[in-house]
């Protein structure tokens, strides 16, 4: 009798090494999801903010671009000259047209 008793001492400490394995293997792979998940959700933090900086910086281009066009417009550009630096247009006899030889 006492080798049975032996056989099944044996039996259940190969099941509680078992088990300490699959609950081993259970926790790396716990950890490897739990990891993966948290670099899932930096990454989509990480382009939120990349988006939204690229929305302000299209609205800034945007801003800048109507600038430009203001500052380009011939109406401002002649009322500067007009005004701030006494310039007018030149009469008719002041004006001296070139011919193009075609040399």
């Amino acid at each position: 009798m006492p080798r049975f008793r032996e056989a099944k001492k044996t039996s259940s400490g190969i099941k509680f090494s078992t088990f300490i394995a699959v609950a081993i293997i259970f926790m790396f792979v716990a950890l490897v999801y739990v990891g993966s998940h948290i670099r899932m959700t930096e990454l989509e933090y990480n382009v939120a903010a990349q988006l939204a900086e690229r929305e302000k910086i299209l609205e800034e281009q945007n801003i800048l671009r109507l600038e430009l066009a203001t500052l380009r417009s011939p109406h401002r550009i002649e009322s500067l000259a007009k005004n701030k630096l006494q310039m007018s247009y030149p009469e008719s006899n002041q004006v001296i047209v070139l011919k193009y030889s075609g040399g």
